[in-house]
C-alpha cells in the first residue's frame, strides 16, 4: 500500500472535501436527469447519466446499510418515510406535469396521479425495508462491539 502523507487534521479535511464532492455529483446528476426529462429528452439521451446516478445510489445505499448508518439527521421511522415518499411522489408528478401535453391528453391528470401513487408506494416500501435492514445491521455491529 502507499504511504499516507497526511496527518489526522489533513485527512479529516480531505474526507470533508470528498464528501462534499460526492454529494455535489449526486445532486448535480439528479438535477441534470430531471431537467432533461422535463425538456423531453429520450431515455437513450440520458442513459449515461442515469447509469452513473444509479450506481452511485446503490453504492451509497449498500455501504451505509453495511455500516448500520441511516442518516446524520433523520431517523428511520414511519413519519420520515411518509414525508420522503411524499416528496418523491410530488417530484415525479411535477416532472410529468411539466412535460405533459395537457390540452391533447385528457387522461394525463389521472395518469400523473397514478404514477405519483406508485412512486409513493415504492419509495415508502423501499425506505421501510432499508431502514429495517440498517437497524438490524446496527444492532449486530453494536452486539459485536460489546463482545470485544
Amino acid at each position: 500500500m502507499w504511504k499516507n502523507n497526511l496527518d489526522e487534521m489533513k485527512e479529516l479535511e480531505l474526507l470533508k472535501i470528498e464528501h462534499r464532492g460526492m454529494w455535489l455529483a449526486f445532486w448535480g446528476l439528479f438535477a441534470s436527469i430531471l431537467l432533461q426529462i422535463i425538456l423531453g429528452f429520450g431515455f437513450r439521451q440520458i442513459m449515461g447519466e442515469w447509469i452513473v446516478f444509479m450506481v452511485l445510489c446503490l453504492y451509497v445505499l449498500v455501504a451505509c446499510i453495511r455500516k448500520g448508518i441511516w442518516d446524520r439527521h433523520l431517523k428511520p421511522n414511519i413519519k420520515t418515510n411518509l414525508v420522503l415518499s411524499l416528496i418523491a411522489a410530488a417530484a415525479v408528478c411535477g416532472a410529468v406535469a411539466a412535460r405533459g401535453n395537457w390540452a391533447a391528453t385528457a387522461a394525463l391528470p389521472l395518469g400523473t396521479v397514478i404514477l405519483g401513487a406508485i412512486t409513493f408506494g415504492l419509495c415508502f416500501v423501499l425506505l421501510t425495508v432499508s431502514g429495517k435492514l440498517c437497524a438490524c445491521r446496527k444492532a449486530k455491529l453494536n452486539g459485536e462491539a460489546k463482545m470485544k
